[in-house]
């Protein structure tokens, strides 16, 4: 079934004078950045939207993974927070987000004489949530080659192991963004402390977490099989320390673990979407006030 499904979508892209795909780095996007590669050779491009809610080491990550693959990669810089409804942060924003960003690149693609924009959507995608950022992909009319072949996030695995991608197994990475209760102004401050503060856990060896930044409170979530590291003294002391010094004013992490979403509406999509589900109750674990 998946040779098919695979088959499909390379002549999909074959088909095509030339594709710009909106490239996070992610397995999804980098599947279809594999795939257009390998069926358009010069004629495809991956370009990555360089803003303040995504993290400098993804963009470094983008770079490298671009260069795995051997496509053609541009980089266009744009500013979120620019748009008063994306920093006013309501149930809308991955769709505010994603038509800024989708914007770029459509503009990129008309620059190159590109006619088709592709993106990483995959099957699974259109029922796992609230998804607002999906309308945008439709109203934009960018094409999705990975939902439009019906390959699943299992399957896009898979086939980024066929690839042999090194992002294969890349745990999902939803925009800084999504750190952000909705409701709650995104701020360059607020994002810059989110960034700092989960390179320290990636510093620390952690594989799946996120730092959840309620308004000056940093919730730490990391995956259930982490969380007995997380309790560890020497780790405890530092993150409590370090992260009051970036501007956190209590320290916690929560119990429950890490989960695709915990502080906005719906469920989290590897790119650009938000991490989304209802607020929970924060664990005080380790809460510390910054003096």
């Amino acid at each position: 079934m998946i040779e098919a499904k695979l088959e499909d979508a390379r002549a999909d892209l074959e088909s095509r004078d030339g594709v710009l795909v909106a490239f996070s780095g992610g397995v999804d996007s980098s599947v279809v950045a594999a795939l257009a590669e390998d069926a358009l050779g010069e004629d495809a491009v991956a370009c990555t939207a360089k803003s303040e809610t995504l993290p400098e080491a993804e963009l470094e990550d983008a770079r490298r993974v671009a260069d795995e693959i051997g496509i053609r990669h541009e980089i266009v810089e744009f500013s979120e927070l620019d748009s008063d409804a994306f920093v006013e942060n309501d149930d809308d924003r991955c769709y505010h987000c994603r038509t800024m960003r989708l914007g770029e690149m459509l503009e990129a693609a008309r620059e190159l004489g590109i006619e088709t924009v592709c993106d990483g959507t995959n099957a699974d995608d259109p029922g796992a949530g609230h998804r607002p950022g999906l309308q945008a992909v439709e109203e934009l009319e960018v094409h999705s080659p990975l939902l439009a072949h019906d390959i699943t996030k299992a399957e896009v695995r898979e086939i980024a192991d066929r690839y042999g991608l090194s992002v294969a197994d890349k745990p999902s990475m939803a925009c800084l963004s999504s750190r952000i209760p909705t409701g709650l102004e995104v701020t360059e401050d607020r994002l810059t402390r989110v960034e700092r503060a989960e390179a320290l856990l990636r510093q620390w060896g952690f594989d799946q977490f996120r730092v959840r930044d309620h308004d000056g409170l940093a919730r730490i979530e990391v995956s259930p099989d982490e969380l007995e590291r997380a309790l560890e003294l020497e780790f405890v002391e530092t993150v409590r320390e370090e992260l009051s010094e970036i501007g956190f004013d209590h320290v916690t992490l929560d119990l429950h673990g890490y989960r695709t979403g915990s502080v906005s509406p719906g469920g989290e999509s590897t790119h650009d979407e938000s991490d989304a589900g209802d607020d929970t109750v924060v664990e005080d674990v380790f809460a510390t006030e910054s003096s």
